[in-house]
């Protein structure tokens, strides 16, 4: 089909484009999340220089959720790392729907502990055993592929689970379940304005809400993340 004329246009010369890798091009967007003065996340294709007695974790964008980008990885990191001074040494941390691994190996990163993740999705627990043995924490870290229920073990001193509220309500009595008393539970990946009818339905299963983290993510969204008590 022939174009139409647009009266007083003038095509110009091609303007050449620079040669460049097209599917590389995205890494340029991303960079290390500085979750505080004591934990780094990044990608291996970042370069970041470490304040003295700041730790690292590195986590390349894959299939599984969790690099610490969005703000709801970003609270739950920031819970973990204000707890983790007052982690005991073999205490025992539960990452529920672990997805690439990030907050029990944070956990792992910052305190003495052991950790168990567990997720429905087998890329995502493949994911979370290879970030794993690549930061060097295998030896303290079990991940599981399937529900919660092939999780041994019911004396859990932190629970984290960054996930939809609509994911995470069929799970909450079972997490309880599975933590000690005077334990902590990180929940993440809730909207702010779901907060205040859940706080509810978490006094219902025995926890106390004792802190909250918001945050905004691109769009203007607010997200928040509870920190609770058994």
């Amino acid at each position: 089909m022939a174009r139409a004329a647009v009266p007083g246009a003038r095509i110009g010369a091609p303007v050449p484009v620079p040669d460049r890798d097209w599917p590389e091009t995205w890494k340029e967007h991303l960079e290390a999340i500085v979750v505080s003065p004591r934990l780094v996340v990044r990608p291996s294709f970042v370069d970041h220089g470490l304040a003295p007695g700041q730790a690292e974790l590195v986590i390349d964008p894959g299939q599984a959720f969790g690099t610490g980008a969005h703000v709801s990885t970003r609270l739950a990191l920031e819970w973990i790392d204000a707890l983790a001074p007052a982690l005991a040494e073999g205490a025992r941390v539960l990452d529920a729907g672990t997805g690439s691994g990030v907050l029990a190996l944070a956990a792992l990163r910052l305190a003495p502990v052991r950790a168990v993740g567990f997720d429905l999705d087998p890329a995502a627990t493949e994911a979370a055993i290879a970030n794993a043995r690549d930061n060097g924490l295998s030896g303290r870290f079990e991940v599981v592929t399937g529900p919660l229920e092939r999780v041994e073990g019911a004396d859990f001193d932190l629970v984290a689970a960054n996930m939809l509220r609509r994911e995470l309500e069929p799970l909450l009595a079972a997490l309880v379940a599975r933590t000690r008393g005077g334990g902590r539970l990180i929940f993440s990946g809730l909207l702010t304005r779901e907060c205040a009818g859940f706080g509810e339905r978490l006094g219902a299963v025995g926890l106390a809400v004792i802190g909250e983290r918001r945050a905004l993510d691109a769009s203007g969204e607010r997200w928040s993340a509870l920190l609770t008590s058994r």
